[in-house]
């Protein structure tokens, strides 16, 4: 059977077919001893776009993105990305999946030894044979697609600020030109208008690269200016999926208090619903 991993992977063929189901979770159960975190959570991203991935303090955001990337473990359920399920994937499919994927974690988890461009390159020495001047070239190529000049590759993440910390980690996230981006809080600790170019930074490379990208944020203006749909997390299950509007249109406490609250912006887009909403 052809899965995505098989499928000669062009910016031109990504634009293609949008609507291409690049993950797909279903009835997904995870839990800690007696503690049920998630409990037959079902959720699709498609290909080339943004998701925005929202839901309250302690409801599971992190705990569904980590067990997706298989830091972990699932009770049941099954979780197919790029339309290979990993449980079930021979040895050399997991590593063919491994490199397709990019992670920017919260507080971007540079390795403090390293020097940024050392950083970038980690991924580069664990699944490819590049020669060294290769490399260098290529992590000099990534600082530039994320807005850093060359001699940040030369220092250490304690000499850079917050703002270029997020930067240096997504271009380790992209070292490998992956196909899905999974972003953890990427403009949180930002200020108003590091968070704007941050924002304005992943629309560019989603353009660009044609990456589909899942981001975990409680930024409302990041859900508004950059994010093509929403999915909301709650009940240990995803409560509503789909456009601003859909959002606005759900009758829910806690959605309609996160999107219509007092931090909330007044002007409801004129964009019509996309997304069914999930059935309770």
């Amino acid at each position: 059977m052809e899965t995505e991993l098989d499928q000669p992977q062009t910016t031109e063929a990504k634009s293609q077919d949008d609507r291409k189901v690049v993950l797909s979770v279903r009835d997904l159960t995870v839990g800690f001893g007696n503690n049920l975190v998630l409990d037959k959570l079902n959720l699709d991203i498609y290909r080339g776009e943004i998701l925005g991935f929202v839901g309250a303090s302690g409801t599971g955001k992190s705990v569904l993105m980590r067990t997706v990337l298989r830091l972990l473990p699932q009770r049941s359920g099954t979780i197919e990305i790029l339309g290979v399920d990993y449980a079930t994937a021979d040895d050399e499919q997991r590593v063919a999946l491994d490199t397709r994927l990019g992670v920017l974690f919260q507080h971007g988890a540079l390795f403090s030894a390293l020097t940024v461009k050392e950083n970038i390159q980690l991924p580069m020495r664990e699944y490819l044979d590049l020669p060294q001047s290769l490399m260098d070239e290529l992590a000099y190529l990534k600082l530039e697609m994320v807005g850093l000049p060359p001699d940040a590759g030369d220092k250490y993440p304690s000499e850079l600020s917050g703002g270029m910390i997020k930067r240096a980690a997504l271009a380790r996230a992209l070292a490998l030109d992956p196909d899905l981006v999974f972003l953890d809080e990427p403009t949180s600790g930002l200020d108003p208008i590091g968070a704007a170019d941050f924002d304005a930074l992943i629309a560019r490379l989603r353009d660009t690269l044609g990456l589909t990208v899942y981001m975990v944020t409680h930024d409302l203006d990041s859900l508004f200016s950059v994010c093509d749909r929403i999915a909301v997390l709650g009940q240990k299950r995803v409560l509503v999926e789909g456009t601003l509007k859909d959002m606005f249109a759900f009758d829910d406490p806690w959605v309609q208090s996160y999107f219509r609250g007092k931090r909330a912006r007044s002007v409801v887009t004129n964009e019509q619903p996309a997304h069914r909403q999930v059935e309770k």
